[in-house]
C-alpha cells in the first residue's frame, strides 16, 4: 500500500517469512542474466529449478539462518538473509533488477540488521558491484579485505570485497530521490525461525 507522507507517496518496504507461493518469483529473479552477472557468486546453474528448490528448503528450515521475503507495497521484489559459514554470520540479499536504485536493498538491510544482533556481521560482494558495496557501507559495514574467488555468474575468477559490521547499523536512507520509503517487519509467530 502506498502511504502519504507530507504530500508524497511512500513505498512500504517490509520483511516477512518466505512462503511456498514466493518460490516461483524468487527463482525467476535469480535467473535474470544481468542480475546473475552483477551478483557473480551465484549457483552453478541459475536455471536449475531442482537445485534451487533443495537450497530454499534447506535455508528455510536451518538453524542459524534468517531468511525473509522483501515485499514492497505487497509485491514480492526480492529476499534477504543472514547465515553462518565457518563460524561467521554473513548477510546476503537479492532484489529484482527492475527495482534497483530505489533504496529497497538499503531499507531491507536496515530491517534485517534490527533483528539480527550478532556482531561482527560479514558481507561479500563482487568488487565491481558498486551498488551493493554502497548499500553495505551506508549501513555501517567497513571493507576489511578482498580475495580472488571463482564466480559462477562470470565463469571466471574475480575480486570479491569482504565487509564487516562491528557495531550498530547506521540508519538507511528513506528512499532514493523521488521514491521515499517506509519500513516494517511482518512477523509470523507460527514461523519456524532460529536466529544465529
Amino acid at each position: 500500500m502506498l502511504d502519504e507522507v507530507m504530500g508524497a507517496q511512500v513505498a512500504e518496504v517490509a520483511l516477512r517469512p518466505i512462503d511456498d507461493s514466493d518460490l516461483d518469483a524468487l527463482f525467476e529473479q535469480r535467473r535474470d542474466p544481468e542480475s546473475v552477472r552483477m551478483a557473480a557468486f551465484v549457483a552453478e546453474d541459475p536455471d536449475d529449478r531442482a537445485t534451487f528448490d533443495v537450497h530454499m528448503a534447506k535455508v528455510r528450515t536451518s538453524p542459524g539462518v534468517t531468511t525473509r521475503a522483501v515485499p514492497v507495497d505487497g509485491r514480492l521484489v526480492g529476499s534477504i538473509a543472514s547465515f553462518v559459514v565457518d563460524g561467521d554470520t554473513e548477510v546476503t540479499y537479492w532484489i529484482d533488477r527492475s527495482f534497483w536504485g530505489q533504496g529497497i536493498a538499503s531499507r531491507a538491510l536496515a530491517l534485517l540488521l534490527e533483528s539480527v544482533r550478532v556482531r561482527p556481521l560479514f558481507a561479500r560482494a563482487a568488487s565491481d558491484n558498486a551498488g551493493s558495496l554502497t548499500v553495505l557501507q551506508r549501513a555501517g559495514f567497513e571493507v576489511v579485505g578482498t580475495e580472488i574467488s571463482y564466480a559462477n555468474g562470470r565463469k571466471a575468477e574475480i575480486e570479491e570485497t569482504i565487509l564487516r559490521l562491528d557495531g550498530p547499523a547506521k540508519s538507511a536512507p528513506r528512499g532514493a530521490p523521488g521514491v521515499p520509503t517506509v519500513t516494517r517487519e511482518v512477523t509470523d509467530a507460527g514461523a519456524a525461525h532460529a536466529r544465529p
